[in-house]
């Protein structure tokens, strides 16, 4: 499966825990209904995956964690704050970065428009 194949899938499913939660909860809230709709629906996803970063040859272990990783390809970085700022796009583009992923989505369910909430970001793909 591609990872824009995965992308559209992924937010069929925040759709679908957006519509059950609503806004206003926890970031861990949903990232736990989240990871259990993509397992239901036969993705392999890893939680709060520890990926180290390496800095002039050395590696740095607990670099960052990544809330969800998808299929070993894509990141979702899930967040519920009143507003996403500019930090929070250069911050999903630098784990992708640095994890070599192509793909990644940041969420935001603290929304009342949960459509207008989701942002796909690339790294060459």
């Amino acid at each position: 499966m591609t990872e824009n194949e995965i992308s559209y899938l992924v937010r069929g499913a925040i759709f679908k825990v957006y519509r059950a939660l609503g806004p206003g909860l926890l970031e861990s809230v949903y990232e736990l209904a989240l990871g259990h709709e993509l397992t239901r629906s036969g993705f392999d996803i890893k939680c709060q995956l520890l990926l180290p970063v390496w800095y002039e040859g050395m590696k740095l272990d607990g670099g960052f964690r990544v809330d969800i990783l998808v299929n070993d390809s894509v990141i979702i970085e899930i967040k519920s704050v009143e507003h996403l700022a500019e930090v929070h796009h250069k911050q999903i583009l630098t784990y992708m970065r640095l994890a070599n992923k192509k793909l990644g989505i940041l969420v935001n369910f603290n929304s009342q428009d949960i459509g207008s909430s989701i942002y796909r970001k690339v790294n060459k793909l």
